[in-house]
């Protein structure tokens, strides 16, 4: 006598594979928990914003090669004497900063610099800093244990 028929087999198997892909995979997030920016003179005429800080894994799993730069919104794209500007290119290994490893719960210091450009025909320095600075967090990968 049959207790389970192939049709019954079947949709016992696509159900429990429908259970098996609805659970959630365990994600990763990092935080920003300190920023700062700064206003470094280059040359006589030209000046740089960097950045320090700090940012946290707040997720559910270690991750690796963290990487973390400026943004500045509010700067245009185009050289002009006296504003503050940003580069178009690619961002250059000095722009951005990479952690290597970031276990749960960890937080871990950055820097880098030039995350926005000031240049002035004067040499007048600048006396303030643009608006809408800010830390982005590029990309990460998780660690599968």
């Amino acid at each position: 006598m049959k207790i389970f028929s192939r049709p019954m087999m079947m949709c016992g198997l696509l159900l429990a594979c429908c259970l098996a892909a609805c659970s959630k995979a365990p994600e990763g997030k990092v935080i920003v928990t300190e920023a700062e920016f700064f206003i470094r003179q280059d040359t006589p005429h030209s000046w740089n914003i960097d950045a320090v800080g700090k940012v946290q894994n707040v997720g559910e799993v270690d991750l690796r090669r963290v990487v973390v730069t400026g943004r500045c919104r509010s700067c245009g794209e185009i050289l002009v004497s006296g504003a503050w500007f940003i580069s178009d290119v690619e961002k250059r290994a000095d722009q951005q900063y990479t952690i290597n490893y970031l276990a749960v719960g960890a937080e871990e210091t950055f820097s880098f610099r030039d995350v926005a450009f000031l240049m002035d025909q004067t040499g007048r320095a600048p006396e303030d800093m643009p608006e809408n600075l800010e830390i982005e967090i590029v990309s990460f990968e998780t660690v599968k244990k």
